[in-house]
């Protein structure tokens, strides 16, 4: 579905809207701006219509989430079912079947379906509480504080979570209150680059390191594919030295690019695995899935838990992500990925624009790094893009540090029509800007 042309965005309504919001909202929350945002108020598969009535192409998906499709009908199903019986219960107290299955499901579709055993779930809200999840895990497991992450990366941004962060913007205005137990690498994206990844972590005291925090392809750091081996050097690395190996696949995870998980393009098995985004297709919830030899490092509950949350394994996520799982379950959902992906990374490559460097990902996670252009810098020239893009109906987002990659994750259905339109408008909007 293609959107409709559109002249005036934002309308009256989402800029009536943003000025309400400038004074209730604390101010480093939402971007405001004369040509930005857009307010959402319905969206079906890969269409979202705003307050104004406007029609857009959604290329994110809602940040990786809603990969089957907003509003996909199995799932809105669920939620519909489950919150005429259940919305809320006393998820490490008095739980319901339904954790139960997620938990059983999580372990059949991960470690299980891997070879490697069962596997055991702490459930949480986030993406960075599945995060700091793990590392909890990892230090309880090991009574090692140490952490190896790489630069660029992001896992979240709660405090924990910040021990893994590689992006400096989000580290350093908290690094006052931050432990000094972080190693950072370089993520390699090339054999040399790997190489000299495999000297550094040569050149680590693994004695206090007891976890190494990885995302098998780089989300928010600009769609970066590591080199081959890169997944198999760390689990090398983590098994000689005893450290807990830690997968993010928070975004590459549930088909987004074109496997159910990212780490099996490399067949690399984690010692935990964080999920969330597409788990649930649009509810709040998250996931950290670990081998049951490490998850049991945590002590037995005697009736208080030392990890938990109020909303754990509530039963409306809980419904959603065992009806989404199913989908992702299914050999045609990554069939479909697969398709649109080289369709879509095709295209792509097809644009003739000045200023365009690389394409690069997988399935339907793919980066388009700009070069500057114009005398501007690129993260300014990818700005001017992602709102011209919005004026022709289409919502997009950058990633990378500087903001100079444009990100696409649109809903997995995207089709030929909506590919080749979208590139006709990209390019134009790339020689223009």
């Amino acid at each position: 579905m293609l959107p409709h042309l559109v002249t005036a965005v934002p309308g009256p309504r989402s800029l009536a809207l943003a000025e309400r919001l400038r004074h209730v909202e604390t101010h480093n929350v939402t971007y405001l701006a004369a040509n930005w945002p857009v307010f959402w108020e319905r969206a079906d598969g890969s269409a979202v219509w705003d307050a104004d009535g406007n029609r857009f192409l959604d290329l994110t998906s809602a940040f990786g989430v809603a990969g089957l499709g907003h509003s996909r009908p199995e799932v809105v199903r669920a939620l519909w079912d489950q919150s005429e019986r259940l919305i809320h219960a006393m998820g490490d107290v008095h739980p319901t079947e339904l954790k139960v299955r997620l938990c059983e499901r999580l372990s059949a579709m991960t470690f299980e379906r891997w070879g490697a055993g069962p596997g055991k779930t702490t459930l949480s809200n986030s993406g960075f509480e599945a995060v700091e999840t793990a590392l909890k895990t990892a230090f309880i497991a090991t009574g090692r504080p140490g952490v190896v992450t790489f630069h660029n990366a992001y896992h979240g941004l709660g405090y924990g979570a910040l021990l893994g962060a590689g992006i400096d913007k989000f580290r350093a205005p908290f690094a006052g209150q931050l432990a000094e137990v972080s190693h950072h690498l370089g993520f390699p994206r090339s054999a040399a680059e790997l190489d000299g990844c495999r000297e550094a972590l040569g050149m680590l005291d693994p004695a206090r390191i007891g976890a190494l925090l990885v995302e098998p392809i780089q989300g928010r750091g600009g769609k970066v594919v590591p080199p081959a081996g890169f997944l198999t050097m760390l689990r090398t690395w983590c098994d000689s030295h005893g450290v807990i190996l830690i997968f993010d696949e928070i975004y590459s995870g549930f088909n987004r690019t074109g496997k159910l998980f990212a780490c099996e393009w490399d067949a690399v098995v984690p010692d935990l695995i964080c999920l969330g985004k597409g788990l649930s297709s649009g509810f709040p919830i998250s996931a950290c899935v670990g081998k049951a030899a490490v998850m049991d490092a945590w002590p037995v509950s005697t009736g208080e838990a030392l990890h938990t949350s109020t909303f754990l394994g509530n039963p409306l996520g809980c419904a959603m992500a065992l009806a989404a799982t199913e989908i992702h379950l299914r050999a045609e959902t990554a069939a479909q990925v697969a398709r649109a992906g080289e369709m879509l990374a095709g295209a792509l490559r097809s644009i003739d624009a000045p200023g365009v460097l690389e394409i690069r990902g997988r399935g339907l996670m793919l980066g388009m790094q700009l070069g500057s252009s114009g005398g501007g810098t690129a993260g300014a020239r990818a700005g001017q893009v992602l709102e011209e893009m919005l004026r022709r109906g289409v919502i997009m987002l950058a990633d990378g540090p500087a903001g100079d990659v444009l990100a696409f994750t649109p809903p997995f259905a995207l089709g030929e029509t909506e590919i080749s339109w979208v590139a006709g408008q990209l390019e134009e909007v790339l020689r223009a800007v």
